[in-house]
């Protein structure tokens, strides 16, 4: 019976477990969104899993969402990236950065340049507040995105990948889940489109398709991951009751690409996630948001998922593999911490033996 512990190869890279850790926004970037040395420690500490996720970067300055997120589109940022790759590495791990465009989940105030939030309509998101270096702001009606803008979109998401690999990454995730950007626009209630980008399943589709070909071109699909999140109602999204039918359309789509992994946070279809388990033909990682210690595994042992991710298990237990093997207790995630201080609540929860 195959089991997390054993080896599994991904794309380019042999994972030494089928152990991911979740992408998770910590904040803790530069305000130019600079990886910190903190960063680096903070993924080195969690490298005992095979696969590292990161948190969501902007692939532009008009992409950022929250404060203190990193990037992935000037020098200083691949080189920080860099240095967290160089850290992962060494510890026998793979790193995938996640390339997160917010879209209309965002503020003014948090961005480089002040950008009102771009998104497929003018549709305001349901969230009222978001924090800023100004304190708590409501979040604007964004700015709906012109037809001749869409080219630009993609090729910010192809040159991220490209800074990606340069950076010494073993890949790149695609944000196509959660209320953001992609998600947006493949969600009837905030694409309210009449352009080729909008109103069917295969126009809302449609954006997302061309960034995957796009990167996979780039570096090479089996570089490339996409993260979708069916019907989770995350950021004000509304996927309606054919929610399932779009996922079919995408997936069936992105299917051919040969990417190296779909990460898809399942919400209890059992039905759509045994359509896509029977038809994605590359790699499924699946994260089962609120699971227990005990839980972890069940999905690779029962040939649902090929690896699982692990979101605040990771985040609080740095050497989470090595408890879990063993069965011993686990540190309690600080909520408190989660999007805010330094060290606190980020590289100082304690290791099972120092």
């Amino acid at each position: 019976m195959t089991t997390v512990w054993d080896s599994f190869v991904l794309g380019q890279v042999e994972l030494k477990n089928r152990l991911a850790m979740a992408p998770m926004t910590r904040n803790r970037a530069t305000v130019g969104g600079v990886p910190t040395d903190l960063m680096v420690d903070y993924y080195r500490q969690r490298s005992g899993l095979g696969l590292l996720i990161t948190e969501g970067t902007q692939p532009s300055a008009e992409g950022q969402g929250y404060m203190l997120t990193p990037g992935i589109y000037n020098d200083a940022q691949i080189a920080g990236w860099s240095k967290v790759a160089d850290a992962v590495h060494a510890e026998g791990s793979a790193l995938f950065i996640q390339v997160m465009h917010a879209g209309r989940i965002s503020h003014p105030d948090n961005t480089q340049d002040g950008t009102l939030p771009a998104a497929p309509s003018a549709v305001k998101p349901e969230v009222h507040e978001m924090n800023t270096a100004n304190g708590p702001q409501e979040i604007p009606t964004p700015r709906e995105l012109a037809t001749d803008e869409i080219p630009r979109i993609v090729e910010e998401f192809r040159t991220a990948a490209r800074s990606a690999v340069a950076a010494g990454a073993d890949g790149i995730e695609l944000h196509s889940a959660n209320g953001y950007l992609l998600h947006q626009f493949l969600s009837p209630n905030t694409n309210l489109r009449s352009d080729s980008y909008g109103g069917s399943v295969e126009n809302r589709a449609r954006l997302i398709v061309e960034i995957a070909k796009a990167a996979a071109e780039e570096i090479g699909g089996d570089r490339v991951g996409i993260r979708l999140s069916p019907n989770n109602g995350a950021g004000g999204t509304v996927e309606g009751p054919d929610y399932a039918d779009t996922y079919r359309h995408l997936v069936g789509e992105l299917a051919p690409l040969g990417l190296a992994y779909l990460h898809l946070m399942h919400i209890g279809d059992q039905e759509l996630l045994s359509w896509v388990r029977a038809n994605w033909p590359q790699a499924l990682i699946i994260n089962r948001p609120g699971r227990d210690a005990a839980e972890v595994g069940a999905d690779v042992s029962a040939g649902v998922a090929d690896l699982e991710s692990v979101g605040q298990l990771a985040l609080s237990n740095p050497d989470l593999a090595d408890r879990l093997k063993v069965g011993g207790p686990l540190n309690a995630a600080d909520p408190a911490t989660f999007f805010a201080g330094a060290e606190r609540g980020y590289i100082d929860y304690p290791a099972l033996v120092s």
